[in-house]
């Protein structure tokens, strides 16, 4: 058995202005570093065998301050990047629903049908995720590893674990430095915690973020 702790990035500037990220290497905020911070603390008494992180730096400044309470590296792992957004990256969503309103709906409405202009569909994200998650099992057999990546991610992967098609993509909720806690095996997993936001002071958050 294998236990994620999958953790969403801290809270960017881009995420309060509902700008669409994508593969666009944001930086943290003042606040997203706070709650970079208070997830670490969240974690400091649990025991964390490895630390992987996107490659983006919103990512892996995250997952850094977690792994430096527990003395361990974090592996950046290319398969974690957020979902290529394509021509919508650096729009906003008034944007986007102005340029493609089509694709805008049916983005939100039947977002397995959707591949970004120039980007990536969920399933071509499904792919290379599941190809993570295949190796983890094997890498990571009998330990807990902490995972730091981004929504888009997340939900997919939750997803996938689950055997959910990516028809139910908009169904899971991922909050900056939710923690989420899945354990089991690549044939069966089960959740123990999902987008939990309780290190920040809230039971839940009630902003709902525009863009990816």
């Amino acid at each position: 058995m294998i236990r994620i702790i999958l953790i969403r990035h801290g809270e960017t500037s881009w995420n309060v202005a509902g700008r669409f990220q994508g593969q666009e290497d944001t930086c943290l905020s003042e606040a997203g570093q706070r709650q970079g911070k208070q997830v670490a603390e969240a974690l400091r008494g649990t025991a964390i065998d490895a630390v992987v992180a996107s490659p983006l730096h919103r990512a892996k400044v995250t997952a850094q301050y977690c792994a430096q309470l527990h003395d361990l590296p974090v592996h950046t792992d290319e398969r974690l990047i957020e979902i290529n957004h394509g021509k919508w990256e650096g729009m906003l969503v008034d944007e986007v629903q102005a340029t493609y309103p089509e694709l805008y709906t049916q983005w939100h409405q039947h977002p397995h049908l959707v591949t970004m202009p120039n980007g990536e569909s969920l399933a071509d994200m499904k792919r290379r995720i599941q190809d993570a998650l295949h190796e983890y099992c094997y890498k990571y057999e009998g330990k807990t590893i902490l995972v730091a990546a981004h929504d888009a991610v997340n939900k997919v992967m939750i997803c996938s674990m689950l055997g959910l098609d990516m028809s139910h993509f908009w169904q899971i909720k991922q909050d900056n430095t939710c923690i989420n806690i899945l354990e089991g095996t690549e044939q069966a997993w089960r959740i123990v915690l999902l987008n939990s936001v309780s290190h920040r002071n809230v039971l839940f958050c009630e902003m709902e973020q525009k863009g990816l």
